[in-house]
């Protein structure tokens, strides 16, 4: 008697298949070392925004979104809240003392600010300083590069977590925000900026009316 042979079968549970796993988005901070964060538009006005040359973003008025509340201790052990600023143009500056760009564009940021309190304008500057573990750094770098505007002391990077999803937020190390008189954000880069793109994002605001 010949015995049959049981037909071959295919195993089901074969080799697992592996699938790539998408990340939520969930902000991220951009190192200081990356030299493409001015080319990111995630999370930014909704597309009511325009980017120009170098980087900058800019919105419209009327379409612009208000600022968060930005307060507490400042690097020399004072407090501020930018709320109370309304009224004047308000460059907010997200820096570190150990991070190069930012100490390239500091020169540029010291002498704008000078010459513009020099001529009575309606600007005030305010640095949010960010992941340095103790304010004796942050002193010596402002002091290193003539640094006279109050820098808000924000180790942790809560502050810049305030700035509501789907607006033109900081989201690099440097970052630079500029509100207009509203208090509304009007632009934004996420790159160092030199004395001549600093201006280009202040001056138009002065000139609202």
């Amino acid at each position: 008697m010949s015995l049959s042979r049981a037909p071959r079968r295919r195993s089901t549970s074969g080799a697992l298949l592996l699938t790539a796993v998408t990340v939520a988005g969930v902000m991220t901070l951009t190192s200081c070392d990356d030299a493409d964060g001015g080319s990111k538009s995630s999370g930014s006005a909704g597309g009511n925004y325009v980017v120009g040359k170098g980087g900058i973003s800019t919105v419209a008025k009327g379409e612009r979104d208000a600022a968060p509340k930005l307060d507490g201790a400042t690097v020399d052990g004072k407090t501020l809240d930018t709320t109370e600023l309304k009224g004047k143009v308000v460059v907010l500056n997200v820096w570190g003392s150990w991070c190069p760009p930012c100490r390239a564009e500091a020169p540029g940021f010291a002498k704008v600010s000078k010459e513009l309190a020099d001529a009575g304008k309606d600007v005030a500057f305010v640095g949010i300083n960010t992941r340095d573990n103790s304010t004796q750094n942050a002193t010596a770098f402002e002091e290193s590069y003539g640094i006279t505007y109050p820098s808000l002391y924000d180790p942790d990077g809560k502050l810049m977590l305030r700035f509501p999803k789907g607006t033109l937020n900081p989201q690099a190390i440097p970052s630079t925000i500029v509100l207009d008189k509203e208090g509304k954000i009007a632009a934004r880069t996420l790159i160092a900026v030199s004395e001549t793109q600093l201006r280009s994002m202040i001056d138009p605001l002065l000139a609202e009316q």
